[in-house]
């Protein structure tokens, strides 16, 4: 399972944490991408299994977080990119995604990120 991992360095989890609402977050598309999945193929496995992430677990941003974060850079521009604000996941969210993903990178990935949160909680 050690290839699965090898693009996903430490450094690009902590990176993908962000500060949103008073909490550490991680947006559908950046875990999308950790995981090797569309974020269509993340966010339409979460919405079948919406049950599993109560609002504590995960939230979609509002219009001004959205726009805030495309500000930054962090979001594609409107022209080719999203068209819906993204799903923010918090550390419960993230660890309930492994299961609704249920493929063995998912999970190895998940076990990195968890590790990462706890680091940053330290």
């Amino acid at each position: 399972m050690a290839n699965a991992l090898e693009a996903v360095s430490i450094s690009t989890i902590e990176a993908s944490i962000r500060l949103l609402r008073g909490q550490r977050v991680m947006l559908d598309s950046d875990l999308a991408t950790l995981y090797g999945v569309e974020t269509r193929t993340l966010v339409q496995s979460v919405q079948r299994n919406r049950a599993h992430f109560p609002e504590d677990f995960m939230f979609r941003l509002s219009d001004q977080e959205f726009a805030d974060l495309r500000s930054q850079n962090v979001i594609s521009s409107p022209r080719g990119g999203r068209r819906y604000p993204p799903y923010a996941f918090t550390e419960q969210g993230v660890a309930m995604l492994s299961s609704v993903l249920r493929s063995e990178r998912a999970v190895q990935v998940n076990i990195e990120i968890m590790r990462t949160f706890v680091r940053l909680r330290s």
